[in-house]
C-alpha cells in the first residue's frame, strides 16, 4: 500500500510539473507572437499633428489608439483589427489610424513628463478612462469622441 500510494504521488508530481512546463512555454509564445505597435521613440505630439495633415489632405477622419507597448489590451485590440480585415478595410477608407505611445509611468525627463501632460490635455484627458483608449479628431484637430475600450471587449 505505501509502495503504490509513494507511486501514485511520484506520477502525480510528474504530471503536474509537465503541465506547469507546457503553460509557461504557451504563454511565453503567445506574448511573443503579438507585435509592438507603439513607437516610443517619435514624439507623439508631432505624430497626431501629421496625421490630421494626411487626413486633411484625404478628406478623413483620424482615429488615435491611445496606450502603449507596455499594455496588453493595446497589443492584443492592434492585432486584431490588423487580422479582422473588415475592420481594417473600413478604418484604412475612413481614417487615418495612428496609435499614440503614452507610458503615464515611463517619463524618463522632465521634457518627456511635459510632453505627457500637454498630450493628455490635447486629447481632453483621455486616459481616465484606462487604456486603449480611442480618440477621434476632426480635420482641424477637434477632439470629437473618446471611446472607452471596455466596451468593445464582449461580443
Amino acid at each position: 500500500m505505501w509502495l503504490e500510494t509513494t507511486y501514485i504521488r511520484f506520477v502525480m508530481k510528474r504530471i503536474l510539473m509537465a503541465f506547469c512546463i507546457v503553460l509557461l512555454v504557451a504563454s511565453a509564445a503567445a506574448q511573443s507572437v503579438i507585435k509592438k505597435v507603439y513607437n516610443e521613440d517619435i514624439n507623439p505630439l508631432e505624430q497626431i499633428d501629421h496625421a490630421i495633415d494626411q487626413a486633411k489632405a484625404k478628406g478623413k477622419f483620424v482615429v488615435c489608439q491611445v496606450g502603449g507597448n507596455w499594455c496588453p489590451w493595446c497589443l492584443r485590440f492592434a492585432d486584431f483589427i490588423s487580422k479582422d480585415t473588415t475592420i481594417s478595410k473600413v478604418i484604412d477608407e475612413n481614417f487615418e489610424y495612428i496609435h499614440v505611445n503614452y507610458n503615464p509611468r515611463k517619463s524618463e525627463n522632465e521634457e518627456k513628463q511635459q510632453q505627457a501632460r500637454v498630450l493628455m490635455e490635447r486629447l481632453e484627458n483621455c486616459g481616465r478612462f484606462g487604456f486603449p483608449v480611442f480618440v477621434v479628431l476632426n480635420k482641424d484637430g477637434k477632439v470629437l469622441h473618446i471611446q472607452d475600450s471596455s466596451f468593445l471587449e464582449e461580443g
